[in-house]
């Protein structure tokens, strides 16, 4: 069976930077495994930013399975995931908590009338100045986006797993089910847009403008236009979550997406202890101090 976007195995080879990418036959999900710092030992942790699988109630089987060999595992939940959130929260019961609501667009309600008039307007500006282009062979546009995600990176002072490789995006660009937008100014590239369409919804994956990008405002007539284009292909699409670990609403991004969005759905931090007495003994060695960082012997933040 083919597997689109973040499901396929082709995004969760884009993280090889990070790890081994691991197969789980029964659920039909993938995650990554890594080293330890300064051990022998392997942990996993799901795909950024997402989990996906075929059956979650099967996820049990996969666990059961890796049990042996790593010392616990952490995913974020797909906010369209169809589990059951008691039977969940079973499965981790080392760790489990609502991480962030994630903005959703129901593309079968009126999507365009119902975009903030702030938003709206914005839009209409942008779409004025610029041109709005499907990347009909995203791959030839590849060096494009890196450029693009390199000023982004210096701009937001990103660091971690969102940096990606260039490899990384290499791997991103073959996805199936990708789809990529670019806004043009006078023929000057100046923003895109990446998306991952997996069976009835589209996922916004990531997003990168330049100065000229910022100044147009291409983030708002890129959106404008991709509601447009999957109106009439897929049911939903999902624009991510606010920055930072809290989503409590404050920051930019959070603003950003809400004035789009339709509705909220929740995705969930889930982590598993799988060895015990090794994810004690890490612990120990770190002289971790009580924390609710998942898992405690990563304790410089939410390690997923």
């Amino acid at each position: 069976m083919s597997s689109f976007g973040y499901l396929s195995q082709e995004y969760a080879e884009s993280f090889a930077y990070i790890g081994t990418p691991r197969y789980l036959p029964a659920c039909g999900g993938w995650i990554v495994e890594r080293q330890i710092p300064g051990t022998s030992e392997l942990d996993a942790m799901g795909c950024y930013p997402l989990f996906l699988c075929r059956d979650w109630s099967k996820l049990p089987d996969d666990l059961s399975a890796v049990k042996s060999k790593f010392v616990s595992l952490s995913l974020v939940t797909d906010p369209f995931g169809k589990y059951d959130r008691e039977q969940l929260e079973q499965v981790f019961p080392d760790c489990f908590f609502p991480f962030k609501q994630h903005f959703i667009i129901d593309l079968k309600d009126s999507p365009l009338s119902n975009i903030s008039k702030h938003h709206q307007r914005n839009a209409k500006k942008a779409l004025k100045l610029l041109t709005i282009e499907q990347c009909q062979n995203p791959k030839k546009y590849l060096y494009d986006w890196i450029n693009l995600y390199q000023q982004l990176i210096k701009k937001h002072d990103i660091s971690g797993i969102t940096t990606f490789s260039e490899k990384s995006f290499n791997k991103q660009f073959e996805v199936p089910g990708i789809v990529v937008f670019r806004a043009l100014f006078k023929g000057t590239l100046v923003g895109m847009l990446i998306w991952y369409v997996h069976e009835d919804r589209a996922y916004y994956h990531l997003g990168a403008y330049n100065d000229l990008g910022y100044e147009f405002m291409a983030s708002f007539g890129l959106f404008w236009h991709s509601i447009e284009y999957f109106q009439n292909r897929v049911s939903w699409l999902g624009l991510g979550s606010g920055a930072g670990l809290k989503g409590n609403g404050t920051d930019g991004l959070t603003r950003f997406k809400s004035g789009w969005s339709t509705q909220n759905k929740p995705a969930y931090f889930c982590g598993k202890i799988l060895n015990l007495n090794l994810y004690n003994k890490l612990t120990k060695e770190k002289n971790t101090q009580p924390t609710n960082y998942f898992p405690a012997y990563r304790n410089s933040g939410i390690m997923i």
